[in-house]
Parts: structure tokens; C-alpha cells; sequence
């Protein structure tokens, strides 16, 4: 697909991308997925920078392995190895940085930290998860919708998908999805618990938070959840365990979708609380395929921000 035009492009939500570059995103994913380890290698001589100051299983090896396989050296930074866990501003980090590195992957807590990294970088600077966002999880995400309902499924509308827990990051990132595809979204969530209403709005009414896990997920392709406590939140969990109950993707609940619908999960799951194990393991589930493509859509992601064009 061809690199937009400008000197540096970064991605720090969904909407970063207009409706058309995500639908040949993740168009170019799928043909990376098909193209293996042996594709091309349009990154060589680039390197890298994983700023990750979180926790990371499936983004620091899928980010680590798409890289090397476009040809790019990877280098893990984390506050404990840098000057940034000591205190020094992330302005002055961004800029040196960005004389070392061809890019910056950024996991962070606040948004606006990656938003300052971004103003400060002069090399593109991708969200690899925030409080408030995950737009890469959402390219992994959209990728699997299409692998099992048909690759025009996302293009000509007539999706309907259900988020069922807490209205946390991943949430607001399926929201700047509904914004930019218009397919039909149900949030159920506890009272206290919504996604931001600012992106639900924009939502023009497809995106709509309702308190029934069951009404959420009546007659829909994609089934979603996530865990009730994030990082961070891990002091709130016993309190989030009484407010989160019934909020399960069990059997149930699943009879309640499309006999064809699938599961999504980010991971990693907690069996028993927002999904129950036979749901996690059966049928339904995507929830690996959804864990692998992390790292075909973040191919084609780094290839549309660094690839020569």
C-alpha cells in the first residue's frame, strides 16, 4: 500500500487513519499473514525503539518479531534502562531519541505522555497501548472480523459487535472503530464503568452503552471482553469483582449472539470472571487467531509509516 505523503506520520489512535487506509491496512495485513516469514524486507537498515513502560507479552514479541521480519533491529527500552524512569522530561528523551531511532513504540499509562513523546519525536511514534487507547489491538481485532466473515464484511456495513465489561481502553478504541466504519456497537457496562463519552458520541447512535450483557450481545457477529481490572487498577479488583458480576462471556451468554459469532479476548484472560474457560477454549473462540494477527497488522502498519516510498 502507498506510504502517505509527509516526513513523519504517527499513530496514536484508530482515527489516526481515515476509513479507507484502515480498510487497505488490513487488506495489506492479510497478505503479510499469507506472505510469512519469507516477504519482503522493506525496513532494512531501520531500527526501532520499544518504549514500554508496562508490562508486555503479546505487543513486545509481536512488535519485536514483525520488525526483524521487514528487515528493522528492535531495541527494548524500559524505565528501569533509561534516563526516563530517573525523571528526565519526555520532551528531551523524544528528541534524542528520534536522532538514534527511525521510530518509537510507546507503551505507556497516561495518554498524554504519548502525546508529548509525539509532539517532541521527529520520527514516527506508534501507541502500543495507553489508559485510554489501543489502536494496535483493534488493527489485530479487525483483521480476525474479516478472516471469519469475508474480507467486505467491515466495508459494506450490516456488523453488529458487542463489548461486554468494563468501558476501558480497548472499548474506546472499538468506539473510534464504529466512528470510522459505522458498523453497529452495544457496550454493556456497569453503571460507573462507560467508555468516554466524547468518543461515544461521535459514534453518530451506532455506538450505544446499554447495562444488559444479554441485550449487548442479541444477534452479534463479535463478541468482546476484556479483564475488569487493568494495569494499574490492580488496588480496585475485589471492589470491580462485585460490580463487574454477570458480566461474563460464558455459554449463556453466547446463545444469545449469532450461531456463527466469535469470541475476542486481548488477553491475557482471567477464566471464570469476564470469560468462562468452555467459552475461552470452544468453538466460538478467536481468541488466538485475534493474538496472532497482532503481528500482520503491526507489519503493515510499520510499513505504511517507514517503508520508502
Amino acid at each position: 500500500m502507498a506510504r502517505p505523503t509527509g516526513t513523519k506520520r504517527d499513530f496514536l489512535r484508530l482515527t489516526d487513519l481515515d476509513r479507507s487506509e484502515l480498510l487497505e491496512l488490513l487488506e495489506r495485513a492479510a497478505e503479510w499473514k499469507l506472505l510469512g516469514k519469507r516477504g519482503p524486507r522493506p525496513l532494512e537498515h531501520s531500527t526501532i525503539g520499544l518504549v514500554f513502560e508496562k508490562a508486555s507479552t503479546r505487543t513486545r514479541v509481536s512488535f519485536t518479531v514483525a520488525a526483524h521480519q521487514l528487515g528493522a533491529d528492535t531495541l527494548m527500552l524500559s524505565p528501569r534502562d533509561t534516563q526516563l524512569g530517573r525523571g528526565e522530561p519526555i520532551r528531551d528523551t523524544a528528541r534524542v531519541l528520534s536522532r538514534y531511532l527511525d521510530c518509537l513504540v510507546v507503551r505507556t499509562f497516561e495518554h498524554s505522555k504519548l502525546e508529548e513523546m509525539a509532539r517532541f519525536a521527529s520520527v514516527p511514534v506508534v501507541n502500543a497501548l495507553t489508559d485510554s487507547s489501543h489502536p494496535c489491538q483493534l488493527l489485530a481485532d479487525l483483521l480476525t472480523v474479516t478472516e471469519r466473515f469475508g474480507a467486505d464484511v467491515l466495508a459494506k456495513g450490516g456488523l453488529s459487535v458487542a463489548w461486554i465489561g468494563d468501558g476501558n481502553n480497548m472499548a474506546n478504541s472499538w468506539l473510534e472503530a464504529c466512528v470510522l466504519l459505522g458498523f453497529d456497537l452495544r457496550l454493556a457496562c456497569p453503571e460507573g464503568y462507560d467508555p468516554d463519552p466524547q468518543l461515544l458520541a461521535r459514534t453518530g447512535g451506532r455506538g450505544r452503552v446499554v447495562r444488559s450483557p444479554a441485550e449487548a450481545a442479541a444477534g452479534a457477529h463479535v463478541v468482546n471482553t476484556d479483564v475488569w481490572a487493568s494495569m494499574g487498577q490492580e488496588q480496585e479488583a475485589e471492589e470491580r469483582k462485585r460490580k463487574f458480576a454477570g458480566y461474563i462471556v460464558d455459554e449463556a451468554l453466547m446463545r444469545a449472539a449469532r450461531p456463527d459469532a466469535i469470541v475476542l479476548h486481548c488477553l491475557p484472560a482471567h477464566r471464570g470472571e469476564e470469560i468462562s474457560e468452555s467459552v475461552l477454549e470452544g468453538p466460538q473462540s478467536a481468541v488466538f487467531d485475534e493474538a496472532e494477527n497482532r503481528l500482520h497488522a503491526q507489519k503493515a502498519l510499520l510499513e505504511l509509516l517507514l517503508a520508502p516510498r
